[in-house]
């Protein structure tokens, strides 16, 4: 049987008295969509903070690939191939979308590059960071400074440059916040296009959007897993009725 690619066993995180993550386990596999859903202050961004290293854990294990990485700063964590989106979208907004995603790329080449050189003479570099925007939909807003991009296309920008840094796992917190209707039904099919070459934790507040993606399923309330899951059982589960989908008529 194959390992999870992402094991995370008993991880906690308290603030003075508050416990925000509390003594969470689970697991996700590559070729799969893992969503986190709770209400607010149920602790899923802090969650996703300590998986990518921006938040340091108080205690457990964070297993990737195998190897124990809590320990380890947010660069060495995505070098080995742990990438992430933010709740508030995170991109150089003076360059463009290809220099966007160029640095991105570059930061996973192994050798010094030349200050004296062109950096956009470095055709190995560019033609990945050309990929990852093609990948999320933006080929065509390659020249586009980042500013003048839509937010649902900075948000599509985020995503491609964590894709050039060819990651194993992609942590995104929230990516359908701030979106309109049209915008989140292009975010999905770009999650649910992603999702086939990559292992995701999803954190995100829209149920149905996390209905359709999801291959599997926590709850989270006040810092604790409720319950993990298949989706559909996960629905089924009368405290996750009462605690955030909404109390259901027995008969209904």
């Amino acid at each position: 049987m194959i390992e999870p690619i992402l094991q995370v066993r008993r991880l906690s995180k308290r603030f003075g008295g508050l416990a925000a993550v509390d003594d969470v386990s689970l697991d996700v596999n590559v070729g799969e969509l893992h969503a986190v859903i709770g209400p607010n202050g149920a602790g899923k961004t802090t969650l996703i903070n300590m998986l990518s290293g921006d938040l340091s854990a108080g205690a457990g294990s964070i297993l990737f690939g195998g190897n124990e990485v809590a320990h380890l700063p947010p660069e060495r964590r995505s070098r080995l191939g742990i990438g992430r989106s933010y709740q508030k979208v995170n991109i150089f907004a003076a360059f463009s979308a290809l220099e966007n995603c160029r640095l991105a790329a570059q930061s996973r080449d192994p050798r010094p590059l030349n200050w004296l050189r062109d950096a956009s003479s470095y055709d190995e570099i560019v033609t990945k960071a050309r990929g990852a925007l093609a990948n999320v939909g933006l080929a065509n807003r390659a020249g586009a400074i980042a500013l003048t991009l839509s937010h649902g296309e900075q948000r599509q920008l985020e995503i491609a440059m964590s894709l050039a840094t060819q990651p194993k796992l992609l942590l995104l917190d929230e990516p359908l916040a701030g979106l309109g209707i049209e915008e989140s039904s292009r975010m999905i099919e770009l999650i649910s296009h992603v999702a086939q070459a990559h292992a995701i934790l999803l954190v995100e507040h829209d149920v149905d959007a996390v209905f359709q993606l999801a291959q599997v399923l926590t709850v989270m309330v006040d810092g604790r897993v409720l319950a993990t899951g298949k989706p559909d059982l996960v629905r089924a589960n009368q405290q996750v009725r009462c605690a955030y989908l909404g109390k259901v008529d027995e008969n209904s």
